[in-house]
């Protein structure tokens, strides 16, 4: 290969100035036409750059230390050029830079990275990992692989090329390109955080470029159905055997509190008898892998002999796909005359709500039934709802009504 396809350049970003005023200088590899480019980790003042010679002009002691790491930066890219030229036939300016940043055959990108531990994780889903959560590794895979095409115009980039603005950068693109709300970036950004995590705790990256990051999740307020609303469901009538079958799905995931993939993967296996004489389900949550046990209530207990012997794979109840549960219900609830924007998860927050606390059952005992490892996420799913208030109100007022008699007689 010619010499003279191979070029470098050094310009000013100037569309990025830092906040004390000094522009970043990035490095330009050009090889056949095509560039590849990254940060020379180097900021200067737009005065004293010579855009002809892309260096610094002047004699003072910082122009002389810019130049002097500039050369440096030169002469090591021009080694790695030449390495891969001797290496490799078919010579790409990202190679050339990947062998500069001192990736070499390791592969140590981010994305390369990223999609070795996705390729892991699948191997545990089902074991010790959810799908959900291996799915949600691979959308953030995907976005980050779009936004460094769009932002970078690169197929990937260096670990030890990331820095802060790389974060916030990537922030902003789930916000505008992907309008994406808050707590759907929080979301997100977790995962990626865990990718840079298992970088720099396998010594590939020297710096946690999330170290002055934040994003907090915000306080959402979850749906849930109201007695009345959950009466209205159990009284509707179908002429779709369908949505009777999805209508009876949600009322048993409302009346134990599963979610529609723990409720899914029940066999007959999970019904137990415990030392009281009553069934029980006694499953584990696949989001989470922690223990569940849930009284099974004579609503969910009526569904499963309604629907016995009708899976034929062992199965505890013939549940359809989650996409047929999830539209089903909302036009299940609108034929009821419920004018709520229903998900299926809402069964889960009414199971909290309206079935278990408003009914007095301690929170400590609701966490356990539900599965979660700490109170603080059964809070987020129990509202306290104002039938349980005044039933609390009403309680408090019987059993101190002596003494409220005995005070109104004395004074």
């Amino acid at each position: 290969m010619s010499r003279s396809t191979f070029k470098v350049l050094f310009y000013l970003k100037r569309n990025a100035p830092k906040k004390n005023g000094l522009i970043p200088v990035m490095c330009r590899i050009t090889v056949n036409g095509k560039v590849s480019q990254f940060s020379s980790k180097l900021d200067v003042e737009e005065s004293i750059w010579n855009v002809e010679t892309g260096r610094l002009s002047g004699r003072s002691l910082v122009a002389q230390e810019g130049n002097r790491m500039l050369d440096k930066i030169r002469v090591g890219i021009n080694r790695a050029y030449q390495e891969v030229c001797d290496a490799d036939s078919y010579v790409t300016a990202e190679k050339v830079r990947n062998a500069y940043l001192g990736l070499g055959q390791n592969h140590k990108t981010l994305l390369a990275v990223f999609k070795q531990h996705n390729e892991d994780y699948a191997k545990m889903v089902g074991k010790m990992k959810s799908v959900r959560s291996y799915l949600k590794y691979r959308t953030v895979y995907n976005h980050l692989s779009e936004f460094i095409r769009q932002r970078y115009k690169m197929s990937d980039i260096a670990l030890r090329e990331l820095t802060p603005a790389f974060i916030t950068d990537f922030e902003l693109f789930l916000r505008t390109e992907k309008n994406h709300c808050t707590n759907t970036v929080w979301s997100y950004m977790m995962p990626f955080r865990s990718i840079i995590y298992t970088a720099i705790n396998n010594g590939w990256l020297p710096r946690d470029p999330f170290y002055a990051y934040h994003i907090t999740k915000e306080e959402t307020k979850r749906g849930f159905l109201t007695k009345e609303e959950i009466s209205l469901l159990i009284n509707g009538t179908f002429k779709k055997k369908k949505y009777e079958l999805i209508r009876d799905l949600f009322i048993f995931c409302t009346f134990t509190g599963l979610s529609w993939t723990d409720m899914y993967n029940l066999t007959e296996e999970n019904l137990q008898t415990s030392f009281d004489g009553h069934l029980w389900i006694k499953t584990k949550r696949q989001k989470t892998g922690v223990e569940s046990n849930i009284r099974l209530l004579e609503v969910p207990g009526h569904i499963i002999r309604k629907y016995s012997g009708m899976t034929g794979d062992g199965k505890l109840l013939p549940v359809p796909c989650y996409a047929n549960c999830k539209n089903g219900i909302k036009a299940v609830a609108k034929l009821c005359g419920i004018n709520k924007n229903i998900t299926w998860h809402q069964a889960r927050h009414s199971y909290a709500t309206t079935i278990c606390l408003s009914n007095g059952v301690p929170i400590e005992t609701l966490s356990r039934m539900m599965g979660h490892t700490s109170i603080r996420s059964t809070q987020i799913y129990a509202k306290i709802t104002a039938e349980k208030v005044s039933n609390d109100m009403e309680r408090l007022a019987k059993q101190i009504e002596s003494m409220e008699q005995f005070i109104c007689q004395t004074i």
